[in-house]
């Protein structure tokens, strides 16, 4: 195994890459706020559950009105451990958007978002936007009682955008009214156009985490804030 993996830190730079996203200094930090720095790779890793667990329904999900909630049955009652991988799926897309959440709170008032980290902190809030469409679009797909009227509520709040409302409600619904365009389109978005999405601003997000470095602990009154 070690004759492997020298070939291929030969061949790959495997070892290089280990360094730069696993073995990079973080900021000295005592007590709580030391535990604020693992905010960022604490999303990641829910994001990487959320994808495996995503997939794993998937193989199982019918997106059609006709078998959608019995296919969500099917998987939580028939699917070898169908029911934990749905749980997982469905409290870890609570616990993104709360990570997500904190993640940029303690960016914001740690002044993280500043010189030489603006773009860092932009692509932060455009991630933050995709976590939110991954949760609306995802709570349609069982189809049961409450997401279709959760759905058609938030509908309604969009569709009163001004001057853009009534074209957001119908790009939204696939027509007039909630029916098999809805959930197809809400799927396809989901798992096709969102993840490409997130995947993309999440390379962007650690490339310039890794280049611009992560920033200081704000200093006490009286001396300078690092930058």
């Amino acid at each position: 195994m070690s004759a492997v993996y020298l070939w291929l830190c030969e061949r790959a730079g495997i070892d290089k890459i280990w360094e730069t996203l696993f073995a990079r200094k973080v900021p000295h930090a005592k007590g709580p706020a030391a535990w604020l720095y693992t905010l960022g790779s604490a999303t990641l890793m829910i994001f990487t559950i959320q994808f495996i667990t995503g997939a794993l329904l998937a193989m199982s999900y019918a997106p059609s009105p006709d078998h959608a909630y019995d296919s969500v049955r099917f998987i939580d009652d028939h699917v070898l451990l169908g029911r934990l991988v749905h749980g997982l799926h469905h409290w870890g897309a609570t616990f993104m958007v709360v990570l997500t959440a904190l993640h940029m709170m303690r960016t914001y008032f740690m002044g993280a978002y500043k010189y030489p980290r603006e773009l860092t902190w932009m692509v932060g809030v455009g991630l933050f936007l995709l976590v939110l469409g991954f949760s609306f679009t995802g709570y349609l797909l069982p189809w049961d009682q409450k997401a279709y009227w959760a759905t058609v509520v938030g509908g309604n709040i969009a569709g009163q955008t001004p001057v853009f409302g009534p074209y957001i409600s119908k790009i939204r619904l696939g027509g007039e009214d909630m029916g098999a365009a809805t959930l197809t389109r809400f799927y396809a978005i989901h798992v096709l156009v969102l993840p490409a999405l997130i995947a993309g601003a999440i390379g962007v997000h650690l490339f310039l985490v890794i280049w611009n470095g992560i920033s200081e602990t704000p200093k006490r009154a009286g001396k300078q804030v690092a930058p």
